[in-house]
């Protein structure tokens, strides 16, 4: 393996003090094949983190090098293997895919013909992590769908937003429920080109989904919007759009989105939207990538840095809380890749200093030899899930409470820095961080 990069850049954090965001690249073992437009998903076996890749199209990006192939990245080992092949009857490319539980959703992707018309998919492939199986398709979603947004709420609903239709982009919200294997309509995202496009990238943090770029309109210029959609709890079919530019010049088309601990990252992608070929759609040619990253939060203002990074993303693995994987994609001069690129976010403490988000929380003693106790201000009795997790992001400990209080022991832990997260029943986010000495 080689790390590419580290690179540091400033957050804003209320326009007023400075935090240091850190994020090394490392090169692992190559992928079996190059790949790119596939839908990429962490997973875990056992207790060992994986990467998985689904669907694409290969090196020739014509028609016919789009696959169903699938794979699966070891982090452990550092290597790959092929498993068995998405269940479809033709390839597909720009399809999604979400993990929740044991269990990772492939969702809608696009097949090309050999006369060059494209349909959009209903399916919903299901991939059993722990048993390396595929099970009996989902229900089909309502509306064929490619390209679009898609994250997962409350580890159970999988929000399938805008995209692409067979013949237009559209604003439908498309809600998933993977525990009863049923669709609900969300309320649509705003009717106009801004918020209604494909190839965008999104995430849910809390009750919030942020989702960025993509392509607009039937002319398919790229889109430089952020759309903020609020979920009421209480019916997470209800969502309250917004949403703002940041900057007119940036730009997202199929990047990967990922968050940690509430700030949405977005990574990769271009300025200028293309088709499958990596051919732009405006006629200029061959696209290059942005070589871009991006973040922001609600209580943050954005910023971005350069590093390389490749455009043509369907999704990121997700294998720990500070350690994220990228598979395959398009490097400069439309090359489909074969790099596997670890990424690894560090320096990042003063986020977890108490602010605003934590104040329901007490903490005491922090910091602390024995025990570490949390006591939760304006006390619900509902359920909340607790989590804590080490210094490289590696999750120590899970517990769901209704108590008002929870008793950890810490004697048994290395000395060191903690991060806790404690996610309420309606969605609302708890942070911070405690030292054990």
């Amino acid at each position: 393996m080689r790390v590419i990069a580290t690179i540091s850049f400033l957050i804003i954090v209320n326009s007023a003090t400075a935090q240091r965001f850190s994020l090394q690249t490392t090169e692992m073992a190559l992928m079996p094949e190059a790949v790119s437009n596939n839908a990429v998903c962490g997973g875990f076996v056992g207790t060992t983190p994986y990467v998985y890749s689904f669907c694409g199209i290969d090196t020739s990006k014509v028609y016919s090098g789009i696959h169903l192939k699938s794979f699966r990245y070891n982090t452990a080992a550092d290597s790959w293997e092929t498993i068995a092949s998405v269940p479809d009857t033709m390839g597909k490319v720009a399809a999604s895919a979400n993990r929740v539980g044991d269990i990772i959703y492939v969702i809608g992707g696009y097949h090309v013909k050999s006369n060059g018309n494209e349909i959009s998919s209903k399916s919903v492939h299901r991939y059993d992590t722990q048993n390396d199986i595929w099970l009996s398709d989902g229900t089909p979603i309502p509306i064929a769908i490619d390209d679009q947004v898609q994250a997962v709420y409350n580890d159970s609903l999988i929000y399938v937003i805008t995209g692409w239709s067979n013949t237009n982009n559209v604003a439908a919200v498309q809600i998933y429920d993977t525990y009863n294997d049923s669709w609900q309509a969300g309320t649509p995202v705003p009717n106009v080109s801004t918020s209604r496009l494909f190839g965008g990238a999104g995430v849910i943090t809390g009750n919030t989904i942020y989702y960025f770029g993509g392509a607009k309109n039937s002319s398919f210029t790229a889109n430089s919007t952020l759309t903020i959609g609020e979920i009421d709890p209480s019916d997470p079919t209800i969502i309250t759009w917004t949403d703002t530019i940041l900057d007119a010049n940036l730009f997202g088309y199929r990047s990967a989105c990922t968050e940690i601990w509430g700030e949405a990252i977005w990574l990769g992608g271009s300025d200028v939207t293309y088709n499958f070929n990596g051919i732009a759609y405006n006629g200029s040619g061959g696209v290059p990538p942005n070589n871009q990253y991006f973040s922001f939060g609600s209580d943050l203002v954005w910023d971005t840095v350069s590093v390389a990074l490749p455009m043509d993303l369907r999704g990121i693995a997700n294998t720990s809380l500070f350690t994220k994987y990228l598979a395959g994609g398009m490097e400069t001069n439309q090359q489909v890749s074969r790099e596997t690129i670890k990424l690894e976010f560090t320096d990042l403490t003063g986020i977890f200093s108490n602010t605003a988000k934590n104040s329901q929380v007490k903490v005491y003693p922090n910091p602390s030899s024995e025990t570490i106790s949390f006591e939760f201000e304006n006390p619900t009795n509902e359920i909340v899930e607790f989590m804590l997790y080490n210094i490289s992001g590696q999750l120590i400990l899970q517990e769901k409470t209704t108590r008002d209080s929870l008793t950890v022991n810490s004697s048994k832990l290395v000395s060191g820095v903690y991060f806790y997260q404690i996610q309420r029943k309606n969605g609302e986010l708890l942070k911070g961080k405690v030292v054990v000495d």
